[in-house]
């Protein structure tokens, strides 16, 4: 008898074993799921990532999402972070187009966009060009024409080389045949500041970041770069209001590492698909000023998938070095 049992336990041992890992691991109870973010604690990734995730928290029961800031190197540590995880759906990642899709493009890096198990998009913070408010450059036109009289003098500042703000002020050259002065940032802030102190002309920068200094009436915006005006900006004309062909903006959502199951897979896109229906998060991104557009996971990958196209033209043609 007692033979018996001991090979009995031995076999349920070894079907233990040999039961796939989703059938072992209580997901997504089991442990903390981490969550790679690329940006610093308050920036715009982040905002994101610790406002969007309690929402998607309702639709997985007992998941706990603790969020990782991985900013160094344009956020390519978070960016291979989520890469290279394990797909156990206990490590997923917030990311955004264009910056975690020109990495790859600029340099060697330990991950492909097109390898991501995209699971849906959340925010679409269009760029805008802003100046001080006592600016005598009124609009898309008074920046222009200096630049083509005066090639290079023009200053805009950006929040970096191959950044979202810095491919707006690519797009606005090219579509304009003239050529600024560009001055890298490290962020937003040094923008705003170098701005405030009229050491550079304008600034190129989400409209969400610019909004609050805008309603106090220390800036103003001269155009923004979605396809149509953002309701809380909507005294400020997109470029196409004022007949330049430009459009430009940080599309925000969710990603997860390659060859995650698909029933995890499936039930964390429905919580982001859930999320992003769900009124109180509506209300909340209204509070944060934060512009909402939100995407299943197939037109998220379509959206990362076209950009990539589209930057990898246009490094071969011009690459964006400075």
């Amino acid at each position: 008898m007692q033979r018996r049992s001991v090979v009995a336990a031995a076999a349920a041992a070894a079907a233990g074993l040999s039961a796939p890992r989703l059938a072992r691991a209580a997901w997504p109870a089991d442990r903390p799921i981490q969550v790679f973010c690329p940006g610093p604690p308050g920036g715009g990734m982040d905002i994101l990532a610790r406002s969007f995730l309690p929402f998607m928290q309702r639709s997985l029961p007992g998941a706990n999402f603790v969020v990782i800031n991985r900013p160094t190197a344009g956020g390519q540590q978070a960016f291979e972070g989520i890469a290279t995880a394990a797909p156990d759906g206990f490590t997923i990642g917030v990311a955004q187009a264009p910056n975690s899709i020109t990495l790859p493009i600029e340099r060697q890096v330990r991950y492909r966009v097109q390898d991501f198990t995209f699971l849906g998009n959340a925010i679409d913070d269009p760029c805008g060009l802003w100046v001080k408010a006592d600016s005598p450059i009124r609009s898309i036109a008074d920046l222009i024409t200096p630049a083509r009289e005066r090639p290079g003098t023009v200053t805009i500042g950006t929040a970096g080389v191959g950044s979202d703000d810095h491919f707006l002020v690519l797009s606005l050259q090219d579509a304009a045949g003239v050529e600024f002065s560009h001055v890298p940032f490290n962020g937003t802030p040094p923008i705003i500041t170098n701005l405030l102190s009229r050491s550079i002309a304008a600034g190129s920068f989400n409209m969400s970041e610019g909004l609050a200094l805008m309603r106090e009436g220390v800036l103003r915006g001269l155009a923004q770069g979605g396809p149509e005006r953002w309701g809380p900006t909507a005294t400020v004309p997109t470029f196409r209001d004022q007949g330049v062909a430009v459009l430009g903006g940080s599309t925000r959502g969710v990603v997860a590492p390659p060859n995650l199951p698909a029933a995890i897979r499936d039930r964390l896109r429905q919580a982001v698909a859930a999320a992003n229906a769900d009124p109180a998060w509506i209300a909340d991104a209204e509070r944060l000023n934060l512009p909402l557009r939100p995407m299943t996971a197939e037109a998220q990958e379509r959206l990362f998938l076209d950009e990539d196209a589209r930057l990898r033209a246009l490094w071969a043609r011009k690459p964006w070095r400075e």
